[in-house]
């Protein structure tokens, strides 16, 4: 996912150079989305993961 936040920022940039802001804006709305949902979750899983290991532990 992280992957395709990166690709979708790169088109972004590489349109907005080019002059394309529409294909530019879109692409880069969508790479933010993706770096969100992408730290979202890492987030739950660290979260998972702590937990999990705490109770595999006992």
């Amino acid at each position: 996912m992280l992957r395709w936040s990166f690709t979708f920022l790169l088109i972004g940039l590489i349109a907005g150079l080019l002059g394309f802001t529409g294909v530019a804006g879109t692409a880069v709305g969508i790479a933010k989305t993706l770096f969100v949902l992408f730290l979202a979750l890492f987030a739950v899983c660290l979260i998972l993961g702590i937990f999990a290991t705490k109770n595999v532990g006992r």
